[in-house]
């Protein structure tokens, strides 16, 4: 559920930090105070268009958060792995909007976009009264809330778990068979696996063969240049490096002849010049030995050219092209014994499709009692909140085509009439946003929160009704709060009775410039202000002790 919502900067308000807790919160509050303010808030961090027009004047930026708790949102939290988003204990949704025009997001402090706020937020908030962030104006939420309200979350399972391993099986033979190109494919691996076993060669021997290459293409200079290193190190010349250290062994000899201490130095080069001899012997051979062989570097440059040409038509690196043998020669064999793999499978995936049609039936038939149902319930309680003779109806459609569908054989469809004489219509094509938001209570009362969503936010719902009508929206919102938290924006005291916490917006100008506070009242706070939509400007005892008894009498029943 929604734990707290923090605004910066965000139209008019400075700044407020609101902490919700489990139930009904209302929200009231003058006429062009900003009761709605909230609800824009939770819309913008839900992936909604960011407007300029939302900072606050004078400011550079307004910035939006939400934490929420997520112990009984399973499917939030499984987003949030799959995304790498998730942090241990909860959610935070932040968002900063710039005064010209751009914006950033934040999901548990790291970098998202739109989308991903968008998904995010479908599964923690459901927004009611706007269009465009109403989960219910979606035919596969329709569907979903139709399967809920039916309770047989095991066929549904069965029909999904049936359709997928049917398409998994397809997938298999079609692979298995290798099309219907099956004896093409055969001769390609033959030719492609013939190729890789001729020039395909394991790590150790490609490494050998390209470190050749290396030697070869370059042999005559390494000739030359081992020769007169050869020729530096022992040669005929006055500078040979072996001559200079004869002579510098010879003058030391002297030299320690007449100081001990120089003795271990004169050992020093006595081995300097074994290992300069074994150095100058080791070259003397390699350059006497380097293979000079142009036919063999033409062998050697070709085998490599014949691998980067393998390399392109594979599309892989030369070092993976001996796994691709492999892996070739596992196909092939597979395609040449295909036979009774494909009867074993084909028999197989019929199986699955029994016990798909079999499922899918149930699933139709359970439905279709439901659609039933939930018609019938949810037409009754839009009576009671002001409809009446308004009615819903669940129109189950045929999917076309005979495949497996993990969604079952039918899709859904909410038509609803809000007045009598009037043809049900889509609920996404209904126009008047009170009407949609009682509707879409009138659908959750009836399904007592089955969705999966935490937290319900009502606006609007108490447009063009009063008196008792009121009172029965507040009674449904209450009892729509002990199953899911609820937030909901009214200017009716009858609704705003039946809150479990109660929020105030109000308006205050010093003459320069206007800002909107927003308070949670206490006990004596909420009769106040019952009192306040109760009388309008002028508040009498009268007014304070209906509001009192409102107030008792929600809390009673």
């Amino acid at each position: 559920m929604l734990t707290s919502l923090y605004v910066r900067h965000f139209a008019v308000v400075e700044a407020a930090e609101i902490a919700f807790g489990p139930g009904l919160t209302v929200v009231s509050g003058e006429t062009g105070a900003g009761k709605s303010l909230l609800v824009d808030a939770l819309m913008l961090l839900a992936g909604a268009r960011a407007d300029s027009g939302v900072v606050r004047t004078g400011s550079d930026r307004a910035e939006l958060a939400a934490e929420f708790d997520l112990t009984e949102l399973p499917l939030a939290r499984e987003w949030l792995q799959r995304e790498e988003l998730d942090e241990e204990g909860g959610c935070q949704l932040r968002r900063v909007i710039r005064a010209e025009g751009s914006s950033k997001a934040w999901i548990n402090g790291r970098p998202a976009n739109a989308r991903q706020l968008g998904d995010l937020a479908s599964l923690l908030v459901e927004i009611h009264g706007q269009h465009e962030h109403q989960a219910l104006l979606s035919r596969s939420h329709q569907l979903a809330l139709l399967d809920a309200y039916a309770a047989h979350d095991g066929v549904l399972e069965q029909v999904r778990e049936s359709a997928l391993k049917w398409r998994e099986l397809g997938v298999r033979i079609l692979k298995l068979s290798g099309g219907e190109n099956r004896d093409q494919r055969i001769e390609l691996l033959r030719h492609e696996i013939t190729e890789l076993e001729k020039w395909a060669l394991p790590t150790p021997e490609l490494t050998d063969l390209e470190a050749s290459h290396k030697r070869l293409a370059n042999a005559g200079r390494l000739a030359e240049g081992t020769a007169g290193v050869v020729e530096l190190l022992d040669g005929d010349g006055e500078f040979a490096l072996r001559r200079a250290l004869g002579r510098a062994h010879a003058e030391l000899g002297k030299l320690a002849a007449l100081d001990d201490k120089l003795t271990p130095l004169l050992e020093l080069l006595d081995n300097a010049g074994i290992e300069l001899g074994e150095a100058a012997d080791g070259l003397g051979r390699y350059a006497q030995d380097v293979d000079l062989d142009p036919e063999r570097y033409t062998e050697v440059d070709n085998h490599l050219a014949r691998l980067h040409d393998l390399s392109r038509r594979h599309r892989l690196p030369v070092p993976e092209l001996h796994d691709k043998l492999a892996e070739l020669r596992i196909e092939l064999a597979e395609l040449e014994g295909a036979g009774d793999a494909l009867e074993r499978l084909a028999a197989q995936r019929q199986r699955l499709q029994l016990d798909y049609a079999d499922a899918a039936a149930r699933l139709s038939q359970s439905r279709t009692a439901a659609a039933s149902q939930l018609g019938d319930e949810v037409s009754t309680l839009m009576g009671e909140l002001g409809m009446a003779g308004g009615i819903l109806r669940v129109e189950l459609e045929a999917v076309a085509g005979d495949e497996p569908d993990p969604q079952g054989q039918e899709r859904c469809e909410l038509l609803v009439s809000a007045n009598p004489g009037q043809p049900p219509r889509p609920l996404r094509k209904v126009a008047s946003g009170g009407e949609l938001a009682r509707i879409s209570l009138a659908i959750e009362v009836a399904t007592l929160g089955k969705d999966t969503v935490g937290s319900m936010i009502f606006d609007e719902v108490d447009s063009g009704i009063g008196g008792a009508v009121a009172e029965v929206v507040g009674q449904k919102l209450r009892a729509l709060g002990g199953q899911r938290q609820v937030l909901c924006v009214t200017h009716l005291p009858q609704v705003a009775a039946q809150g479990h916490a109660h929020l105030r917006v109000s308006k205050h100008s010093d003459g320069d410039s206007t800002l909107t506070r927003i308070d949670r009242l206490d006990a004596r706070g909420r009769r106040d202000e019952l009192a306040r939509m109760l009388g309008g400007v002028e508040i009498t005892r009268e007014t304070r002790a209906h509001a009192k008894q409102m107030l008792e009498r929600a809390q009673t029943a």
